[in-house]
């Protein structure tokens, strides 16, 4: 594929990111809480991960699991997270935020990245359940974001691969559109030539098995990147 392509890797944990380093990940999105779709990790897992690897940070700005409707506390939350990734110097930060019907809230969403500044900004997948794609895609052009995570709201990037297409022809290079949701070793060479897109997003995890106490305590299952996965999509963008 060529090393024009970029690899985004979600991770959960600090193992994980230091995996996605070592194997040649360009950039990682932090996130807390994988089962609710990630949320803003703590200030003390964004600065240990910033001590440890060297590649692009791109935590969550997500104060909870849910919609993406924020009240006033909400947002405030979201600023003062913005503020501390930006002191810990943090490359960027993923988030989105949403009107009652589902479509971008812009004013808002010019606010965070205002406050982000000079941190890029990527609208995570809150941009897949906008009921509109192509005028939330113009939306997000407006607010000065500098990409888009989406599966083309599909339930995952191959199952939303036409659209896909069509967002990355129709962003014209004013933002970057980033496939993201179910991309593995098994499709990425597909998704790549279908949709023209030049960075993609994937979590390649696994999960590790607690101890049995832990596990029989019902204290939840632990994420990590798999680092043989990671490598088998990694190579085909060599």
């Amino acid at each position: 594929m060529g090393n024009k392509y970029i690899l985004e890797v979600c991770a959960f944990n600090i193992q994980s990111c230091i995996v996605a380093e070592q194997v040649g990940a360009q950039r990682i999105e932090l996130c807390d809480n994988p089962k609710e779709g990630g949320t803003t990790p703590s200030y003390g897992t964004i600065r240990r991960v910033k001590e440890k690897v060297s590649i692009s940070l791109y935590p969550i700005i997500r104060p909870r699991a849910g919609d993406f409707l924020y009240n006033e506390d909400e947002f405030a939350i979201m600023r003062k997270d913005i503020e501390i990734c930006k002191q810990l110097g943090c490359e960027g930060i993923s988030t989105g935020i949403q009107l009652e019907d589902g479509s971008i809230d812009t004013e808002r969403m010019k606010r965070l990245v205002e406050w982000a500044y000079p941190m890029g900004v990527t609208c995570h997948k809150a941009f897949d359940i906008t009921p509109d794609p192509f005028t939330a895609l113009e939306a997000l052009i407006g607010c000065g974001c500098e990409r888009i995570l989406t599966s083309g709201l599909g339930a995952t990037a191959a199952d939303g691969i036409d659209t896909l297409a069509k967002l990355v022809a129709a962003s014209a290079g004013r933002i970057i559109i980033m496939p993201g949701g179910g991309v593995r070793a098994n499709n990425i060479g597909m998704l790549a030539e279908k949709t023209g897109a030049k960075e993609f997003h994937t979590s390649a995890r696994t999960i590790v098995q607690s101890v049995p106490s832990a596990a029989s305590a019902g204290l939840g299952d632990i994420y990590i990147t798999d680092e043989k996965e990671l490598r088998a999509i990694l190579s085909y963008m060599k």
